[in-house]
């Protein structure tokens, strides 16, 4: 997933938070620094004038200002040099611009801070630049604090404070902008209210001395009410003081190994723990079949499901149209999922594509793809591919013309034709167009996920009825439960029906409702992809059978003969 694509979503990540705070931590140009410079110049800016105009400090170096504004960036240096031959040493400075990013950039805001001198400078020059500044850093001060501070140190209350200061810097700003400068300005409501309010937040906010991505870290930890992590990363929990946490919620536990879930079950002084999951999908990739048999990947989930511990079922799906959810509720759940009103309402019948093939349940039959193995060993099926590929084409073309917007992902359980499947329909699709995204993964890595549309191409085809995993229950549990509105498959039926496997279910449970019908494809749409993907191996002719068969009815075509290089009768 790529964080810079959702505005906002890196807040809640903690290294970007520490970074935030960092800069509002910093004593020489953090949030204390700047909220009294604003305070002093509300009150007397005619003193401050006058004080700038008289100030004579030399400008610090950087390391000068690391040595005052960050004590431990002198005992890491000591540190080093006690560990590092002289001859590669670093100097001072050279190891602060390498080891501490965040002192450099406070650096660099008090040297921009220190050349804005009032030399030269009318007094009306003087104060605007100044307001401007200033009010600058306390509104990226204020945003950050209120976004990432945590709770216990910032009440509602402050806040609201600064939501008011915020308008008024702005309306403050706006005045000195617009309207001709007098010397009294602070002295105008605004600028008392604001001057009040600064104060106020002044004597509220009471930071602590910290000054190291690692303090502020902890900090947070300590301090916060929720925490979210990965399981692993809970290790890092273990070195706070205390019994801090006392409940514990691990999601996607039944895909969690037994040794990973016991990292957070024992922070000390926990009282409770809830564990969620669906053991009836896919557990922890295993890849040693030593450790497979072993049962290694198994879950503490699983394992108390086996052991007969009580569990709550949540029995409600709030994603697929029924004539999705049917059939994983009645192979996998013995018929105790039940549909939520939402997904029975009529405005979850879509219709992406015209024509019953493009229902919201359909299986379609290519009884003459053929499946092989790519360069890695893993299968692919050039045949389904290309039908996925024209039916992507088919959908943005439909997506651009009504400007529908719609999510697609397509599945498959072999790499193989995963990556065969990227490359086909690399031409159809694009980063930069939010009203049609398409993702191609494999079912391992769909787990959890759920789009608008699902296809799913099987690959498997063979006269001998070999599916290999396809006949893992979970991973076909998965893969079946992943569509909201049309869940779309695509495979061999007579290779998937060959064997005593949940495919053979499926496609009997279908069968149930049938009425036999015809249904007219367009072959020459068919045919440019077929084609061009050389489907034909060493024969100059390919026969290709489709059938469709949904919870509408059949439809099947037999015999359909694509002739490379000559037109359709």
């Amino acid at each position: 997933m790529k964080v810079d694509n959702f505005p906002g979503l890196e807040d809640v990540f903690l290294d970007y938070r520490v970074e935030e705070l960092l800069k509002c931590f910093m004593p020489l140009t953090g949030w204390k620094h700047h909220l009294e410079l604003m305070i002093k110049l509300l009150k007397n800016p005619n003193q401050q004038y006058r004080c700038e105009l008289n100030d004579k400090e030399d400008l610090m170096s950087l390391e000068e200002f690391a040595k005052k504004s960050n004590s431990n960036v002198k005992r890491a240096y000591s540190s080093y040099k006690r560990k590092v031959k002289s001859s590669n040493l670093l100097t001072f400075e050279q190891f602060v611009e390498k080891k501490f990013n965040g002192v450099v950039e406070s650096y660099n805001l008090y040297v921009e801070d220190k050349k804005m001198s009032a030399a030269g400078m009318t007094m009306e020059q003087f104060v605007k630049q100044r307001f401007s500044y200033i009010g600058g850093r306390l509104n990226l001060f204020m945003k950050a604090l209120y976004t990432h501070l945590p709770t216990s140190m910032i009440s509602f209350k402050v806040v609201k404070k600064m939501f008011i200061a915020l308008d008024l810097l702005k309306s403050l700003e706006t005045l000195l902008r617009n309207s001709k400068f007098k010397q009294d300005f602070h002295q105008c409501e605004d600028g008392k209210s604001l001057q009040s309010i600064l104060s106020s937040l002044s004597r509220s906010i009471s930071l602590p001395w910290i000054t190291s991505k690692v303090g502020i870290s902890m900090f947070c930890i300590e301090k916060a009410c929720l925490v979210f992590c990965t399981a692993s990363s809970s290790s890092k929990l273990h070195t706070q003081e205390g019994e801090k946490f006392r409940f514990v919620v691990i999601d996607e536990a039944a895909q969690l190994r037994e040794c990973e879930s016991a990292i957070p079950l024992q922070l000390p002084g926990l009282q409770h723990a809830v564990l969620i999951g669906d053991e009836r999908q896919l557990p922890a990739l295993v890849k040693s079949k030593i450790a497979e048999k072993a049962e290694f990947g198994r879950s503490l989930f699983e394992r108390l499901v086996l052991l007969g511990k009580e569990r709550h079922m949540l029995n409600i799906q709030y994603r697929m149209h029924p004539s999705i959810s049917k059939f994983p509720s009645e192979e996998f759940y013995n018929k105790q999922l039940a549909d939520a009103s939402i997904v029975k309402s009529t405005s979850y019948n879509k219709q992406f594509l015209k024509g019953k093939m493009y229902g919201s349940y359909s299986f379609i039959n290519i009884s003459r793809g053929k499946e092989q193995s790519n360069h890695d060993h893993s299968l692919k099926n050039i045949a389904e591919a290309a039908a996925v590929s024209q039916i992507i084409q088919s959908l943005r073309k439909e997506c651009l013309t009504r400007r529908k917007k719609v999510s697609i992902g397509i599945i498959s359980p072999y790499n193989g034709q995963v990556h065969e499947i990227q490359k086909t329909i690399k031409q159809y699709i694009s980063d930069s167009d939010p009203n049609f995204s398409v993702s191609v993964r494999s079912v391992d890595d769909f787990q959890g996920g759920e789009e608008d549309i699902i296809i799913i191409s099987t690959v498997r085809s063979n006269g001998v009825g070999n599916i290999g995993f396809l006949s893992n229950r979970q991973r076909t549990n998965v893969a079946l439960t992943r569509a909201r509105y049309c869940l779309w498959i695509l495979g061999n039926a007579s290779t998937l029906m060959n064997r005593n496997s949940v495919w053979r279910e499926l496609d009997e449970k279908l069968a149930q409702a049938i009425e036999n019908s015809l249904w007219d494809l367009d072959l020459d749409s068919l045919e440019a992809p077929f084609k061009k993907l050389s489907l034909w191996d060493n024969s100059n002719t390919a026969s290709t059978s489709f059938r469709l068969v949904s919870n509408m009815g059949s439809y099947e075509i037999e015999s359909l003969l694509l002739m490379p290089g000559k037109n359709r009768e």
